[in-house]
């Protein structure tokens, strides 16, 4: 993201959604019905997980619409919570999903029914391969951009994919097994359900902590620092706290100078570290910068004082 500004990143983020939104409209109508006729409900299971993942982008579309929103008055930080939360959304919906496709499993287990049709397994190889295509180009752009949700959404896609490997192998076995082995297509629902379980906390988790303000990387603290000492008349750093907000990234940073410099140069001390950071970081919005004098020796007063 350190060579696009932050409307290009907003607008490849966005387009990435859509990408994902339409391609998993036309997969869940394909899995629904080829389930349906095909007597699958692996694969019924599957594109139940498909209309949750265009529901999902959804989220995560209208998220980046409000995270991507200019700071006002009422919210002089931007609104960038508003893409956490659709990742959380995007967590919460695939636990749901999940739980629905185990009970539908469950009851499908303990119920006699007909094999899958052969021709369900043809359908679930373009899935998976679909679904893994998207992963991969979904993930790329979420990490170009730095985007929470765009990456819980790749992973949405991945899990699609997963239980679609899952729905291959079970209808596979019921096929290959014939009679007596009809169930095996719904275990391998509940395999995939469980698997969709695992996946939802993975998406929940990040976006708690970037929720609760837990610290980002630290390559970017790193970079920060490093970039402050470049800057003439710093002689070092002391605080160097980072949040993220959505696409954005607001930091408060102390920085260590000579305790002889006058009001109006640490002022513009502190400006030059400030306008450096966001040059060289465009992801970073807003950097606090906060001046600290040192004694003759360059020692910080915090360094020598209980």
């Amino acid at each position: 993201m350190s060579d696009l500004t932050r409307a290009e990143a907003v607008k490849l983020a966005r387009h990435s959604v859509l990408v994902g939104v339409f391609s998993n409209g036309a997969l869940a109508i394909i899995k629904g019905a080829a389930g349906v006729l095909g007597h699958s409900q692996a694969l019924i299971a599957d594109a139940v997980e498909s209309s949750s993942d265009v529901l999902s982008s959804l989220v995560v579309f209208f998220g980046l619409k409000v995270a991507a929103a200019a700071p006002s008055q009422k919210h002089p930080y931007g609104k960038g919570r508003a893409e956490p939360m659709a990742a959380a959304v995007i967590a919460i919906a695939l636990f749901i999903a999940a739980i629905a496709v185990a009970v539908s499993s469950v009851h499908e287990i303990v119920t006699p029914h007909l094999a899958p049709a052969p021709f369900t397994l043809v359908v679930l190889v373009g899935v998976v391969a679909v679904k893994e295509g998207l992963f991969r180009f979904v993930r790329t752009r979420g990490k170009q951009v730095r985007s929470l949700a765009l990456e819980a959404d790749a992973w949405h896609h991945r899990s699609d994919a997963i239980t679609s490997l899952a729905a291959l192998l079970g209808i596979s076995i019921a096929l290959i097994g014939g009679k007596g082995w009809e169930a095996a297509d719904d275990w391998a629902a509940l395999v995939a359900a469980g698997i969709m379980m695992f996946n939802a906390w993975h998406l929940l988790k990040p976006a708690l902590s970037e929720l609760t303000d837990a610290v980002p990387d630290q390559k970017i603290v790193a970079e920060i620092r490093d970039i402050a000492y470049s800057i003439k008349g710093v002689k070092g750093t002391h605080r160097c706290w980072v949040r993220k907000l959505g696409l954005d990234y607001f930091v408060d940073l102390d920085v260590l100078v000579d305790g002889e410099l006058t009001v109006r140069e640490g002022h513009d001390l502190a400006h030059a570290v400030h306008d450096a950071v966001t040059e060289k970081l465009p992801f970073v919005r807003k950097v606090m910068v906060h001046v600290e004098p040192t004694d003759e020796f360059g020692r910080h007063k915090l360094d020598w004082e209980d």
